[in-house]
């Protein structure tokens, strides 16, 4: 200790060249000493230098420092020396460095110090190992150092970490440790671990970091937490962003369920703490990175109904129309919410249900929209705003016409004592501000994108410019603020609006045309040579040409495609047109607004492009420099070729109906033979089923025969009133004949139903015929054969109905015949007389008794049915009651072999029992005798008992003598 005194009191007083032979001393003594002691005297003393000679320390000592760690790991208290010695050489610490120049420079030196230190990858392996050893003095200063490494060369310490067994697994330990420093340590170590390494944010993931940040959040408080929760929040976002793998790992593992709570913002939203703000703007950048447009659609699509079904759009909205809220939380809950319903039905229909708390209550689109079109709203709020709205009419052609429809006149309330949003974006889109007109035309662009329908019906809207004059439609008046030379970006908003509105919809080409004014301006513009900054405007002039010729269906004689084409042939030249046209795309915030959806501009002035109109550039620059360069003939052709498309078209989809009707047809025919098959199916298990019951029964008597046999045998011995297992003999002998009778009936029963199950199969084969002729389907060799004996039967079974019928018929004729007869000739000749009337009537009665013989014949065939069928009943009520009968008596022998088996297991048990006892009563008897206790055998015991109790006998015959 007098030493180390004297080494830090001579640090101010003596050279430099001092300094460094006492830290060589101190080295050596590191290197050479033997006693524990001096070591750690040596180490503490190098970690009170390391900070003001941090070059001298780290070149002379980080060896002997390494090697402390690795012999020494028995004592905790050098071991922590020497990682805060390492940990002041190679961590930059910016409170001590002011200047800017001694910052690189301190910046430099550690990068230096910790690629020499990870030179050796078992030096981090060491490192990661002493995270194992619970004592603070060890851990902590390892957590410190391990962070420092990372900071100063983040790749090459991830990757040796990434390598390393357990690495990860020792790391992530360090958010289950009890002490808060290094658990908080252990968040900031993760988070410079985790970025930006992929494969690290995996493992880190599964190996249940989700669940634990989110308890130390919610531990933490939530928002209202300190600066813990906005590492565990900076955690959760190097984890989850641009990680498709973590983000559905996060949504299956129902953590976006436990998000809910973060924004539960109360009524008094003043006074919000600075670390407040900062924790609600990381968890809704977090809720963003579930659901950013640059994720995979599928993904973003299921993470955003999560949000719905768990009310956290609900939350968000609450944010959204509540009073009191920051202005950078607002805005910053207005993105969130629209990156949360972009592209999602469910997700949009309920924001259109949102109403503001205000009286009349109001929709949330129409307060929102009075922010954007407002400009002493900021302007980060009102691109947010935009932004929203843009997001709502994403992929939505509900919303579309929802918000056209407040334009139309049919809609527009007269009382005028609700403003709409359509009524919203015309006063933005006609008011003295830049910035409003472009906002607004944006938004109405994005209400017709790709939706021809809202296209057509925004041509009936009509503007009443001033009072007196007649109305005008929205599209001239937004031609007419055109020609009127406004801000450069009120016509760039102005533009893009008019080219949405007229692509892919000729009927809007042919309304923007009909106006004569207008093909001459956009030519007037083109032509100009204007300034850098008109070139912009001249290029959307000449797209909104390009599209007025494209999507042109010649309704018009004076605006045909070929004059529009010839006109600017003469009045601006097709090379100098296409030049034109290009200058959109070669714009600097045109390739800047295609990055992304967002709006997010640093200033309005750069507001000029949309990311939706970009698009549409792209997609129309090539096709409208081909249809410049397009000669009539071609025109022509090209209009054949659509027409006989459109009839191939035609054609196709009428056989594609025919076949689709068809394969209706089929699809029943189909069902039909399965149902068929089906029945026959049941059928068959049914007949399995009775002949199995038969054969049962058959079991059953032989069975019964037998004990019967064995019963009789044995029944000599007993008197003839008694009984054999609880059964009369009589009641045997009434059994064994209701058995045959049972057995007779059986037969009968199954005859019966083998013709029944012939008939059917006659039945289905005839169906079967029937639809194979339908079908005209070839079949097996085997199935035409059994097919031609089933149709043969079926044709003789017709054939004799058919004679049976015929002759029928025919008696019935002969029968009417002779009453005629026998009619007139009783009329005209008596009776009595006649022979040849005899004969009639003779024939006559022939007849009618043929027939009423026929007659009884068939009443005879129905009662034998209607008996049989009777019988059959009968029969199975038999079958029943002797079913029943066997199982009673099946039952009570069961219940007493499992009674004799229970006596039987009993008998058993109590055997082993006695079994056990005597082999202990032997083993007693032998250790007794080995320990010297006389043993009275059980013999003599008894002998003695009975000596005993014949003395006491003849004692009390004395007695009674004496008496």
């Amino acid at each position: 200790m007098n030493f180390l005194r004297g080494v830090m009191g001579g640090q101010s007083a003596g050279p430099q060249h001092t300094e460094a032979e006492t830290i060589q001393k101190l080295c050596d003594r590191v290197a050479s000493s033997t006693l524990l002691d001096d070591r750690r005297n040596a180490v503490r003393a190098l970690k009170s230098l390391s900070k003001k000679y941090r070059l001298e320390v780290g070149i002379q000592a980080m060896e002997h420092l390494i090697h402390v760690l690795q012999t020494d790991r028995s004592d905790s208290e050098i071991i922590g020396y020497a990682l805060d010695t390492l940990y002041n050489i190679i961590s930059n610490d910016e409170e001590e460095e002011v200047e800017e120049n001694s910052t690189r420079q301190s910046e430099d030196l550690g990068s230096q110090f910790t690629e020499i230190f990870i030179k050796q990858q078992e030096n981090v392996t060491l490192l990661l190992s002493l995270l194992e050893e619970f004592d603070f003095h060890v851990r902590w200063p390892a957590v410190k150092l391990l962070t420092s490494l990372l900071k100063q060369l983040g790749p090459q310490v991830q990757q040796i970490i990434l390598v390393s067994p357990m690495g990860v697994s020792r790391l992530m330990d360090l958010l289950a440790d009890s002490r808060e420093v290094i658990r908080n340590d252990g968040v900031l170590l993760l988070q410079a671990l985790t970025r930006s390494n992929g494969a690290i944010q995996k493992i880190v993931a599964f190996e249940n970091a989700f669940e634990r940040l989110l308890d130390i959040i919610t531990e933490e408080g939530n928002s209202d937490g300190g600066i813990v929760v906005e590492d565990c929040l900076i955690l959760l976002q190097n984890l989850l962003k641009n990680n498709n793998s973590n983000q559905n790992f996060f949504k299956e593992g129902s953590y976006i369920q436990r998000m809910k709570p973060w924004f539960e913002v109360g009524d008094d939203n003043s006074g919000w703490s600075a670390q407040k703000v900062t924790n609600l703007h990381l968890m809704l950048q977090l809720v963003r990175v579930l659901v950013s447009p640059n994720n995979p659609p599928g993904a973003t699509s299921s993470c955003q109904k999560a949000m719905f079904q768990c009310g956290l759009l609900q939350q968000l909205c609450t944010i959204l129309m509540a009073t009191g809220v920051p202005a950078d939380i607002l805005t910053e809950t207005i993105n969130t919410v629209s990156e949360v319903i972009r592209g999602c039905q469910v997700n949009q229909d309920y924001f259109a249900s949102v109403n503001a708390p205000s009286n009349p209550p109001r929709p949330a689109i129409v307060v929102l929209l009075m922010s954007m079109v407002n400009e002493r709203q900021p302007f980060v709020l009102r691109c947010a705003v935009l932004y929203c709205f843009q997001c709502f009419l994403y992929k939505n052609q509900k919303g579309q016409g929802e918000i056209v429809s407040t334009l139309l006149p049919s809609t527009i309330d007269a009382t005028g004592n609700s403003v709409s949003a359509g009524q919203l974006l015309c006063g933005g889109l006609f008011s003295t501000d830049s910035l409003s007109n472009w906002c607004a035309a944006v938004a109405l662009a994005h209400a017709l994108q790709e939706n021809a329908t809202q296209k057509e019906q925004l041509l009936r809207v009509q503007l009443a410019t001033s009072i007196g004059n007649p109305p005008v439609s929205l599209l001239q008046q937004c031609t007419n603020i055109l020609s009127q030379g406004s801000k450069i970006q009120t016509r760039v908003g102005l533009l893009m609006l008019l080219c949405t509105w007229l692509s892919s919809c000729p009927i809007a080409v042919t309304h923007f045309l009909h106006n004569s004014a207008n093909v001459p301006f956009l030519t007037g513009q083109i032509a100009e040579n204007l300034g850098e900054e008109e070139q912009l405007v001249q290029g959307l002039c000449a797209l909104l040409l390009g599209i007025s010729i494209y999507f042109n269906d010649n309704s018009l004689e004076s605006c045909m495609k070929e004059k529009l084409k010839q006109l600017i042939e003469k009045r601006i030249g097709k090379e100098n047109f296409i030049e034109k046209l290009g200058f959109i795309s070669k714009h600097e915030l045109y390739s800047r607004a295609s990055q992304k959806p967002q709006p997010n501009f640093p200033s309005p002035e750069y507001m000029i492009f949309d990311h939706e109109f970009t698009k549409l550039v792209k997609e129309l620059e090539g096709v409208i420099t081909k249809a410049i360069y397009k000669s009539s003939e071609e025109d022509q052709k090209e209009e054949e070729v659509k027409k006989t498309l459109e009839q191939h078209d035609s054609i196709v989809t009428h056989y594609k109906n025919m076949i689709r009707e068809q394969d209706l047809q089929l699809e029943e025919l189909r069902q039909q033979v399965s149902t068929l098959k089906c029945q026959n199916e049941q059928l068959q298990t049914a007949v399995t089923q009775q002949a199995a019951q038969i054969q049962q029964h058959r079991d059953q008597y032989n069975l019964l025969k037998v004990q019967l046999g064995k019963d009789s045998h044995h029944q000599g011995s007993y008197s003839n009133g008694a009984q054999m297992n609880g059964i009369q003999p009589e009641e045997i002998d009434r059994l064994r004949e209701e058995i045959e009778k049972l057995k007779s009936n059986q037969e009968v029963l199954q005859s019966q139903l083998i013709e029944k199950e012939s008939l059917i199969e006659n039945l289905k084969s005839s169906q079967t015929s029937g639809m194979d002729q339908q079908f005209s389907a070839p079949a097996s060799d085997g199935d035409s054969e059994q097919a031609a004996e089933l149709k043969l039967e079926l044709a003789t079974l017709k054939s004799q109905l058919n004679s049976q019928s015929v002759e029928i018929t025919n008696l019935q004729a002969e029968k009417q015949e002779l009453l005629q007869k026998t009619e007139t000739f009783a009329k005209s000749v008596p009776v009595q007389g006649d022979s040849e009337t005899l004969a009639i009537a003779a024939k006559t009665t022939d007849v009618e008794g043929r027939l009423s013989a026929l007659l009884e014949e068939t009443k005879e065939l129905k009662n034998e049915i209607k008996a049989l069928s009777e019988e059959k009943t009968a029969i199975k009520e038999q079958l029943d009651s002797s079913n029943s009968t066997i199982a009673i008596l099946q039952n009570e022998k069961d219940k007493l072999e499992s009674e004799i088996t229970d006596s039987r297991k009993e008998q058993d048990d109590l055997l082993v029992l006695l079994a056990e006892q005597d082999q202990k009563i032997v083993s007693l008897k032998k250790r007794l005798k080995d320990l010297g206790y006389p043993i009275v055998e059980e013999d003599e015991v008894e002998s003695g008992d009975q000596e005993d109790e014949d003395d006491e006998n003849e004692e009390a015959d004395k007695d009674q003598d004496s008496i």
